[in-house]
């Protein structure tokens, strides 16, 4: 368990880091158990990683699993958990259905009181070929949302992202302009890329718009034969950070201070600086570039 302490103004987040598998109870029961980890440290606000209930490649099986929303047993026990705990959990997503053949990944706000305070589907979708063979067609099987959601909690705003969300840096903006101080990116970035991209774009996140970064993840070999990185995230809008977890299973604690958000944004006030522009480009490439590149 790892954790930060910031004097003045503060409340408690904790993180839990799963290695999902592919029967939902099982894994709902170990974020159960988790929850309550976190619920017992302090926490106030906790966050589950990407595909909390299962990770599922399989189209057949996944789509034979999972239910929709208003029948998913998976959310039924995260909300009793939630009020059970009087805890905000934010669910870091589930596979949801959505029709016979589509599903969403799901981000959900559950309220202290099991109500549902917000929803979020994932809009980037990630269909990527990487090396060694691994490959992913995530729109295969999801539909991309396309709407960007921002909720408040007791101590400010949070933007709600997932995963491969944490790319199009675009949409991290325009959360913090619609008054985000905090930044949720719960993930299951794969080991690859997660061991050369990840602390360097969550820490960039955090800087670029002065907020708070709270990025639960999945970690370790899963029963997929996927790997995820794991490496869960608390960084602070000065892009220290402050809590982090390894590749097992777990709860990362961090002490989230509120001062630190006005005294990033005072020191480097980019969010009041920003401009819109249009972008001028050649209409075509010149002819002599393609002569040059033709050479041998």
């Amino acid at each position: 368990m790892s954790e930060t302490t910031t004097s003045g103004a503060t409340f408690r987040v904790g993180l839990i880091q799963m290695r999902s598998g592919r029967i939902p109870r099982a894994n709902i029961d170990t974020a159960v158990k988790l929850i309550g980890e976190a619920k017992a440290a302090g926490a106030s606000y906790v966050q589950t990683p990407e595909m909390t209930n299962i990770m599922e490649v399989r189209r057949e099986a996944l789509f034979g699993t999972i239910t929709p929303e208003e029948e998913d047993p998976s959310l039924a026990a995260l909300r009793e958990t939630a009020r059970s705990h009087r805890l905000w959990v934010h669910v870091g997503s589930l596979a949801v259905k959505v029709s016979p053949d589509k599903a969403v990944n799901r981000s959900i706000l559950i309220a202290p009181d099991g109500e549902i305070a917000a929803r979020y589907d994932k809009i980037h979708m990630f269909d990527v070929d990487l090396a060694g063979g691994e490959s992913y067609r995530e729109s295969r099987s999801y539909r991309p949302g396309d709407v960007a959601i921002a909720a408040d909690l007791p101590w400010g705003r949070l933007g709600l992202t997932i995963c491969y969300d944490l790319r199009f840096p675009a949409l991290y903006r325009a959360l913090a302009e619609a008054g985000a101080s905090f930044l949720a990116i719960p993930s299951a970035f794969t080991r690859q890329t997660g061991e050369a991209h990840w602390h360097v774009l969550i820490r960039a996140r955090a800087i670029e718009n002065t907020c708070y970064v709270l990025a639960a993840a999945q970690g370790g070999r899963h029963e997929n034969g996927r790997e995820t990185f794991g490496h869960s995230l608390v960084v602070d809008p000065w892009g220290r950070v402050l809590a982090e977890g390894g590749a097992e299973p777990g709860v990362v604690m961090a002490e989230i201070a509120l001062a630190e958000i006005a005294a990033a944004r005072k020191r480097i006030p980019s969010l009041q600086h920003g401009r819109r522009f249009e972008v001028s480009a050649p209409a075509a490439e010149p002819a002599y570039l393609h002569a040059i590149g033709d050479r041998p």
